[in-house]
């Protein structure tokens, strides 16, 4: 993961901020993070059932990702380039194996801990360039090699397709407003042998919208209608190997 959005959080100071300013309590990011968990839980129980998958986290950050599916998965394996991440995670009660990867070269292999799997992908490939995103899901091919592997769950938090598209527009080449569409993200999947089964939106709205009470009301009901996950700014994709 060699670029700037991966350096910055080799800074304790930065890690600091990202989990408690970033994701303090009632934030827009805290709120959509408690969306996707009862959404991550639910899909693992019907995914899985009795037999628990191991997940692979793969750019864990302060493991917020495991913190979600604690109790579900029989062992956890978080990896990250940044020491001081996972030392955060470790702090904050993430229960997870911790494993250091390289910031470049060959895509990193996942231990071997057996099937089924759920790998997770949380708040990378927005902010990393093609080859880095390349690295990340050729890490999660190795670790789903067959459909019957277990599932990956990555996601896009600047769905080109939103109300956010309006605000990147005004930052044209400033990577904190990078956007990725859905096409992109299938094309993504699909050179590495996964085909997206499951799309969901967890947020309609920017975080500038998010402290007026009558529009988080009028997100909360536009989510609910079909189809909404297309313009939805905050997009998980579940997806399956189907080829190597």
């Amino acid at each position: 993961m060699s670029t700037d959005y991966t350096k910055v959080f080799q800074d304790t100071a930065a890690v600091e901020k990202y989990e408690t300013i970033t994701y303090a309590p009632d934030s827009y990011a805290s709120q959509i993070n408690q969306r996707q968990r009862d959404y991550l839980r639910t899909l693992v129980r019907r995914e899985f059932g009795p037999r628990a998958p191991v997940q692979h986290d793969f750019a864990c950050g302060t493991g917020r990702a495991i913190r979600t599916l604690h109790g579900l998965v029989r062992e956890a394996h978080g990896y990250d380039t940044s020491a001081a991440m996972m030392v955060k995670a470790a702090d904050v009660g993430s229960h997870a194996h911790w494993h250091r990867v390289a910031a470049d070269g060959p895509a990193p292999s996942p231990v071997e801990a057996g099937s089924p799997a759920i790998v997770t992908m949380f708040r990378l490939l927005l902010n990393v360039d093609e080859a880095v995103r390349d690295r990340a899901l050729a890490f999660a091919a190795k670790a789903l090699p067959e459909p019957m592997s277990g599932v990956l769950v990555v996601e896009n938090h600047g769905n080109a397709g939103s109300l956010r598209h309006l605000r990147a527009r005004r930052h044209r080449g400033d990577r904190w407003f990078a956007e990725l569409s859905h096409d992109q993200v299938e094309s993504l999947l699909g050179r590495h042998g996964f085909e997206i089964v499951e799309r969901r939106g967890f947020s309609m709205i920017t975080p500038g919208w998010h402290g007026n009470p009558l529009v988080r009301v009028a997100d909360a009901a536009v989510r609910r209608l079909p189809g909404s996950d297309g313009y939805a700014v905050n997009v998980l994709y579940t997806a399956r190997r189907t080829h190597a």
